[in-house]
């Protein structure tokens, strides 16, 4: 277990994305499906962010599952998108082979189904793969709150370390004099963290006097009073 004292570092793990597409979204019930969205592209924001090898696996694309999120993928236009047929992505070679390319044995993990994709990927790795999980509770979602729920009880009772999207950002930035990832940190959690990023918003402008933040060409505040 002393493997798992270790904090993430941007050094030290990689991140995979599991089926995160529509249909696969749409049985999910134990978590609001557009907080889920944003979750996962926020994780992904942050994996760019600090340079972390990223892999993207989906399945049955174009007969069941859908498109990847543009979203995500948008963050990552680089990345070869891993299609399978497998429900458990390690039964992929190809999988196997790009998380064993990145060298880490630290793996972050954000997918869906919780209880099928998730569990047999993480349970398979580790067992297989000497692979150490970090499983992105918020970041991934399951067909019911008990689905998702005892789903995770199984991982973390077999050494899955459940984590959410916002912890593992804040665990790579560590320390805020870290100034050459500073401002993109605060830049996503302002778009990404909901009342957290609320919070930074109200500081930097009513405390620290910065301008208005501008989203998408358009002035945020106060509009104009009415003549």
């Amino acid at each position: 277990m002393k493997k798992y004292l270790e904090v993430l570092t941007p050094q030290n793990c990689q991140i995979i994305f599991i089926d995160q597409q529509p249909q696969m979204a749409f049985g999910v019930q134990s978590i609001d499906r557009q907080v889920l969205k944003n979750n996962v592209v926020g994780l992904a924001k942050a994996a760019k962010i600090f340079g972390v090898p990223t892999t993207i696996t989906t399945v049955e694309t174009t007969s069941f599952s859908g498109h990847t999120y543009p979203e995500l993928l948008a963050v990552f236009p680089q990345n070869k998108i891993l299609e399978r047929t497998s429900m458990n992505s390690w039964d992929d070679q190809n999988v196997r082979d790009a998380l064993a390319a990145n060298g880490r044995k630290k793996v972050v993990v954000s997918g869906l189904w919780t209880e099928v994709c998730n569990t047999t990927f993480a349970l398979c790795a580790m067992l297989e793969g000497d692979y150490e999980i970090y499983m992105v509770a918020d970041a991934s979602g399951g067909t019911s709150v008990d689905a998702h729920k005892y789903a995770m009880d199984r991982m973390v009772q077999a050494g899955v370390v459940p984590v959410t999207w916002q912890q593992v950002l804040l665990e790579w930035q560590r320390d805020w004099a870290r100034r050459e990832s500073y401002d993109a940190v605060m830049g996503l959690v302002k778009e990404h963290s909901g009342a957290y990023g609320m919070g930074v918003d109200y500081a930097y402008t009513m405390v620290h006097g910065a301008p208005e933040r501008v989203v998408h060409g358009e002035r945020i505040g106060p509009r104009p009073a009415k003549a």
